[in-house]
């Protein structure tokens, strides 16, 4: 007996850009025709370009899914990821039936409940108490069900008080916590949640993938989890799913796919940058201001273990009475995480006019194989003159860090993600009897 609970076979779905409708009477009633009455694949989508929001038009069709063909076995936790207009929350909707497909077929075994925007399946008129009751009458469920979970729902949304309030008066954040409840606790087969889950706040947040984790380890049901932060999808999935431009890019274990995704997220790597206004967030006086970064390494997309980071900066002096100034600079892993941060000792510039020049060698970073990114600032952090930036900028450099050994170009061992960015290697061991 087959352990697959859902499958996507060939699965496409196409929309029409601008207006709805084919754009005449008569293509409106042949296009019934064809699907209606013969049951044969739409005319007027047999063309269609490709998902990519940031080109321009080509087509009055796109496809926001493209041939998506895997499986999904029960009790699995697969997380889809991908870029904003990848085409997740799509796949979800095809998958809950809120909208069909172009093309395809999905199969499904069991229940489904689907969590996919605030308020999902909510009438808001009816108090929280009803909807609960409505949302399992439409999975099926029985009234005596629903009364054997209904105070295990109640208690894990947090909303008791407001339980009998009809549910136009929640807050966002409230509402998702019940429909979260209901969607987890009415024990559907299949769970699908996309990134509402991050309305709510960390306490919730923290609840909600400890009851996914236990649906799915506990329970033996399936779980589709979409989301934006990658840390939750390495911990609550066991398999994962790269959609880019409405396609399938990868298949694989969680962690497999969401480094692929990472890694790739960077679309070119930056040796030397003039810097402008996207690259700074914060508004400041800049006394002295970065205008230029430049990194001096040989192969910035091929760079060894333990090899210097080495960066020039020119720094233009925009107040000739700073003469002292630190320099911070900070390395960022390809999901935005800090992982070394290095702080020069005060520096003089008082012989300097107009700008000046300044590099600086990180060495010893000892970081592990990925994509990382620096950015610096320039100001005062010393304890007898005090603590303030001049100038900060942000994801200015990127470079890839492949091997161990700069000199054999040995790869190190396999270093999984979830083990950190460092590998620490300045460690005593001592045996004891």
């Amino acid at each position: 007996m087959s352990n697959t609970a859902i499958s996507f076979e060939h699965v496409g779905k196409m929309y029409q850009l601008g207006t709805v409708g084919t754009g005449t009477l008569s293509n409106d009633i042949k296009r019934w025709w064809y699907t209606s009455v013969l049951n044969r694949e739409d005319p007027f989508l047999k063309v269609g370009q490709t998902n990519d929001r940031a080109s321009k038009s080509k087509s009055d069709f796109v496809y926001a899914l493209r041939d998506i063909t895997f499986d999904i076995e029960q009790g699995d936790v697969i997380g889809i990821i991908g870029k904003n207009g990848a085409g997740k929350s799509t796949l979800l909707k095809l998958l809950s039936r809120i909208t069909a497909p172009t093309t395809g077929i999905i199969k499904a075994k069991g229940r489904i409940a689907s969590l996919l925007e605030v308020g999902t399946g909510f009438v808001a008129d009816l108090t929280g108490r009803e909807n609960i009751y409505m949302n399992g009458s439409i999975m099926g469920m029985t009234k005596d069900e629903i009364d054997r979970k209904l105070d295990e729902i109640i208690d894990f949304s947090g909303c008791e008080m407001y339980i009998d309030t009809p549910v136009k008066r929640y807050s966002s954040g409230m509402q998702v916590r019940l429909g979260f409840a209901v969607a987890a606790f009415l024990e559907p087969e299949i769970l699908v949640v996309d990134e509402v889950l991050a309305v709510g706040d960390a306490e919730f947040q923290r609840k909600a993938i400890g009851k996914m984790q236990d649906v799915a380890n506990n329970s033996g049901r399936t779980v589709l989890f979409v989301s934006h932060n990658m840390e939750s999808v390495r911990r609550l999935c066991k398999h994962g799913v790269v959609l880019k431009n409405g396609m399938v890019e990868k298949i694989g274990t969680a962690d497999e796919c969401v480094d692929f995704y990472m890694d790739t997220s960077i679309e070119k790597f930056e040796r030397h940058v003039v810097l402008t206004e996207k690259h700074r967030t914060d508004v400041l006086m800049k006394e002295l201001e970065i205008v230029e970064a430049t990194l001096l390494n040989e192969d910035i997309e091929n760079m060894a273990t333990d090899e210097p980071v080495e960066v020039q900066l020119k720094i233009r002096i925009n107040n000739s009475k700073v003469n002292k100034f630190t320099l911070g600079a900070h390395i960022l892993s390809s999901a935005d995480v800090a992982v070394a941060t290095t702080i020069s000792p005060v520096l003089d510039c008082s012989s300097c006019h107009g700008s000046f020049d300044i590099k600086m060698t990180l060495a010893n970073h000892n970081l592990v194989a990925g994509n990382y990114k620096l950015y610096f600032n320039v100001g005062i952090k010393d304890v007898t003159l005090g603590v303030r930036d001049f100038d900060v900028v942000k994801n200015v450099l990127s470079f890839h860090i492949s091997y161990k050994d700069s000199t054999t170009r040995t790869p190190y061992v396999t270093w999984q993600r979830g083990w950190g960015s460092h590998c620490v290697d300045s460690v005593d061991y001592q045996v004891l009897n």
